[in-house]
C-alpha cells in the first residue's frame, strides 16, 4: 500500500553558525512549503501593512513585508548597532538585579493588516541573518474586523483573537513554516516574539475571500484580480516568475513583475488557468506585455469554462501581441465563466491579464454564502 500522507513541514531550532563571509544565504535553512504557491495575503502590493509594534528599537517593523529576501550587509552599522533588514526589538530584561531575566509571559508583538482578507493556509516567519538574535519562540493570532480598525481597536479587551500558530520554538537564520487549519476569513494578524529578537520576513499564504457587498456595489470590476478573489489554478511553466504576477494590482513596473516562461524547444505552447471568485459574465479583456520586449508572447488566445466539468470555449481567438504593449478587446456579447485559460504561443510572457465584467445572480449568491460560512 502506498503512503500518500503529506510529509511533515520541517522544523528548525537553535542558533545558526556566525557569519563567516561569502554568500550569507549559503547556510540558510529552508524547505519547499506545500502552501507557498498560494497568494501572499500580506503582500504590500495588495495593501498590507504593519500598523503597530510595541518595540522596533533595532530594525523597523515595516521590513517584515518587504518583497524579496532579506539583504545582509556585514559592514552596515548605525548609532544603535548593527542595522538588520527585518523587525528587531531590544533585549528584554527582568524586574531587577534579583530577577534579571524576562518572565515566561514577556513578549514583543506586531500588528499586521492583510492586504486582502482571506483564508490562511500557511505562514512563514523567516529569521534570515538573525543567527543569534532571533526569538526563542513565536506565536501568531488572527482576527476579522470590518473597516479600517486602529491599533487601539485591535488591542481592545473585547476583541477575540484566534490562535493560528501556538507558541513554538524556532531557529535562527531559517525559514520557519507553519501550516494553518482554520476555515475562517481573517483581516489582521498579531505576530508575537517570545521574549524578544528579530524576524526578517513574514509571508501569509492563502486564498482571498472578497467582500461580496463591495463587489456588488462596484458592479463591473476585474473578475480575475487577486484582490477580488481570482486565483491561478495551474500554469505550464513558472521558470522565471510566478503566474500569480499576472493578476497582481497595478501595471507591471519591471520585467520580472510579470510572467515569463523558459524558451520552448518543442511544438507546444504555454498557458495559465485561472479560477474566478464566482460565476461571472465577462465583457472585456486586457492583456498587457509591459516591459516584455524581446521575450513577450507572440500570440494569445482566451478560453472560458462554466463549472468544474464544463467544456472550454474560445472567446478570443489566437491574436497577435505586440511587445511592451497594453492590448484591449471588447467581446461580442458576454462570456459566462467560472474558469478562464490564456494560451500563449509559442512561449514568452505577459505581465497582466484583466477580465472586466460582473457577477451573475448565481455567482453573487454563492459568494455571499461562502462569506457567511467564513464568518464574514
Amino acid at each position: 500500500m502506498t503512503d500518500t500522507a503529506t510529509p511533515p513541514i520541517p522544523r528548525f531550532t537553535g542558533d545558526a553558525n556566525p557569519y563567516a563571509g561569502g554568500d550569507p544565504y549559503a547556510d540558510h535553512r529552508t524547505a519547499d512549503f506545500p502552501f507557498a504557491h498560494l497568494v501572499d495575503l500580506a503582500d504590500r502590493r495588495l495593501g498590507a501593512g504593519v500598523i503597530a509594534a510595541n518595540d522596533e528599537f533595532f530594525a523597523e517593523r515595516e521590513n517584515l513585508l518587504k518583497p524579496g529576501p532579506a539583504v545582509f550587509d556585514p559592514e552596515h552599522f548605525g548609532h544603535k548597532g548593527k542595522i538588520m533588514d527585518g523587525w528587531e526589538t531590544r533585549r528584554r530584561r527582568g524586574a531587577g538585579a534579583a530577577e534579571p531575566h524576562p518572565t515566561a509571559d514577556d513578549h514583543d508583538w506586531a500588528l499586521v493588516r492583510l492586504g486582502a482578507p482571506g483564508v490562511i493556509r500557511g505562514i512563514v516567519l523567516d529569521t534570515a541573518h538573525f543567527r543569534g538574535n532571533y526569538p526563542q519562540a513565536i506565536s501568531v493570532e488572527a482576527v476579522s474586523l470590518p473597516g479600517a480598525p486602529s491599533p487601539e481597536d485591535l488591542l481592545a479587551p473585547d476583541v477575540k483573537w484566534t490562535t493560528l500558530v501556538p507558541r513554538t520554538a524556532v531557529g535562527g537564520h531559517a525559514a520557519n513554516g507553519f501550516a494553518v487549519d482554520a476555515e475562517r476569513r481573517f483581516t489582521h494578524l498579531r505576530v508575537n516574539q517570545h521574549p524578544d529578537g528579530g524576524i526578517a520576513r513574514l509571508r501569509v499564504y492563502g486564498e482571498v475571500a472578497p467582500d461580496p457587498a463591495w463587489l456588488g456595489a462596484l458592479g463591473t470590476f476585474d473578475l480575475v484580480a487577486l484582490e477580488n478573489g481570482g486565483q491561478v489554478e495551474d500554469a505550464s511553466d513558472r521558470f522565471y516568475s510566478p503566474a500569480t504576477h499576472t493578476i497582481q494590482p497595478g501595471r507591471s513596473r519591471k520585467m520580472d513583475d510579470g510572467w515569463e516562461t523558459r524558451r520552448r524547444r518543442d511544438r507546444g505552447n504555454d498557458w495559465i488557468s485561472y479560477r474566478l471568485a464566482a460565476q461571472s459574465d465577462i465583457r472585456a479583456v486586457e492583456i498587457d506585455t509591459a516591459y516584455l520586449k524581446g521575450n513577450s508572447a507572440g500570440w494569445a488566445s482566451l478560453s472560458v469554462r462554466d463549472g468544474e466539468g464544463g467544456e472550454w470555449a474560445e472567446i478570443l481567438p489566437r491574436t497577435r501581441l505586440q511587445p511592451d504593449t497594453d492590448h484591449r478587446f471588447v467581446l461580442d456579447g458576454t462570456a459566462r465563466a467560472t474558469h478562464v485559460r490564456i494560451d500563449i504561443f509559442p512561449d514568452g510572457g505577459i505581465s497582466r491579464l484583466r477580465l472586466f465584467g460582473s457577477l451573475t445572480d448565481a455567482g453573487a449568491a454563492a459568494l455571499a454564502a461562502r462569506h457567511r460560512e467564513l464568518g464574514g
